[in-house]
């Protein structure tokens, strides 16, 4: 096992933009990049679950399996929408106001980190790009002569703070774009365009094949 040849893709994997991805840009957007971090760790831990399965060989068998594969794109997609309907519908801002004289968004309230958390947690748990990636990926990087175990938790920690990364990434640029919301016009425009992604994503999650 190279670890090290495996960084580089890590990182790659973990900054194609998907739903995951975009949570963190929309947290850091109204939140601030501090709590998009933190609300990675609902990701990680989502993504260390399927690590598990797919270390002791679990996870080619869900792979494999149409019914579970089809069911869990399925509450994914479902989320997805629901996320991408209650966001268009939205007029709150979510973490943004507009100061006295209405034209530059501040902080508003206290962000609640358990429900971020909890979002980027289900966002992970529901994807089933998430299973191809770990039963189908990681064993191309395993090395059959030594200890599987060991080489995935290696490979494991290393995609995992690859995701730390990402959300770094996407959290700042979440926090520029935040500048551009400067009326409370823009912060609907904002939970439309919020809304509408989460629904493309449902649309292209059910247009998923294993």
């Amino acid at each position: 096992m190279d670890a090290l040849l495996f960084v580089p893709v890590a990182v790659a994997i973990s900054l194609t933009p998907g739903p995951n991805n975009f949570c963190g840009l929309n947290n850091g957007i109204r939140a601030g990049v501090g709590a998009a971090m933190v609300a990675t760790l609902g990701r990680v831990a989502a993504f260390a679950i399927f690590l598990a399965i797919s270390a002791v060989g679990l996870g080619a068998m869900l792979l494999a399996s149409e019914a579970a594969f089809t069911a869990v794109k399925w509450v994914g997609a479902c989320y997805l929408f629901w996320l991408g309907w209650r966001a268009w519908r939205s007029r709150d801002f979510s973490g943004l106001a507009l100061d006295d004289a209405g034209d530059a968004p501040m902080p508003s309230g206290s962000v609640n980190l358990r429900a971020l958390i909890a979002q980027e947690f289900l966002l992970g748990i529901t994807n089933p790009k998430a299973i191809i990636l770990f039963a189908a990926i990681f064993p191309q990087f395993i090395d059959p002569a030594q200890p599987a175990a060991r080489q995935f938790l290696v490979l494991g920690s290393i995609y995992l703070a690859g995701e730390f990364v990402s959300t770094a990434v996407y959290a700042t640029c979440g926090r520029q774009i935040r500048r551009f919301v400067r009326t409370s016009r823009g912060v609907v425009r904002l939970n439309k365009a919020t809304g509408g992604f989460f629904m493309g994503a449902g649309g292209l999650l059910l247009a998923t094949h294993r």
